[in-house]
């Protein structure tokens, strides 16, 4: 396969708020040789995100939060099923001068409640949406004690309203299946702790 190259012929900063969206006038390489058409694309400039799986292999117990999302306002016109407040995982934004792994400790504590116990493991780094955002999750597992893990949490200078509450593995997997994690991210953090679970519990001594 040959190497594909593209031509950023004009970029622009067509919103300048929280969130920013840059305009591109493009152009690419195409399978067959050629090249494409000048294309006008506006691409949201989101930031980095890290998420972490906080699990307790002891207890064989996932750490899940449950918040209001306002993206999804406009799905539920639509599609009435879908949720408002969404089950999720622990995540938040890379700011500057921080390590996706530093956001992972930090984030863990603020939202859950609790701490990582052990080295965070890795899971991906992904993007999210590339059709119109240039965001990407580094995702990690954190082992966490969920001995003592509830209640309400977040932070309120940031509006955050977190439901904190476990589940054990078994019970989180059914989730899934039963379609109550409906988000992209919660997805491939516990598909990858049913492929890895058994290691992950061997490696803690159960």
């Amino acid at each position: 396969m040959p190497h594909k190259t593209f031509d950023i012929i004009q970029r622009k900063r067509g919103w300048d708020g929280y969130f920013k969206l840059d305009v591109y006038r493009l152009q690419h390489d195409k399978f067959d040789g050629g090249k494409s058409a000048i294309l006008q694309r506006e691409i949201l400039e989101r930031g980095h995100a890290v998420a972490v799986l906080p699990y307790d292999p002891v207890r064989d117990e996932v750490i899940l939060i449950e918040q209001f999302r306002p993206g999804t306002l406009s799905v539920q016109e639509r599609y009435p099923d879908m949720p408002v407040w969404l089950i999720e995982i622990v995540a938040g934004i890379i700011e500057d001068g921080e390590t996706a792994e530093n956001v992972a400790l930090r984030e863990t504590i603020e939202e859950a409640g609790c701490k990582i116990i052990a080295p965070l493991e890795k899971i991906s780094q992904y993007y999210v949406t590339p059709g119109c955002s240039s965001e990407t999750v580094t995702m990690f597992y954190g082992r966490v004690d969920a001995s003592k893990v509830g209640g309400i949490h977040g932070l309120d200078e940031e509006g955050e309203d977190i439901r904190v509450f476990t589940v054990s593995a078994e019970e989180c997997f059914a989730m899934l299946q039963n379609g109550q994690l409906c988000n992209a991210t919660t997805t491939i953090a516990i598909q990858w702790l049913m492929l890895n679970r058994d290691r992950i519990r061997k490696e803690a001594g159960i």
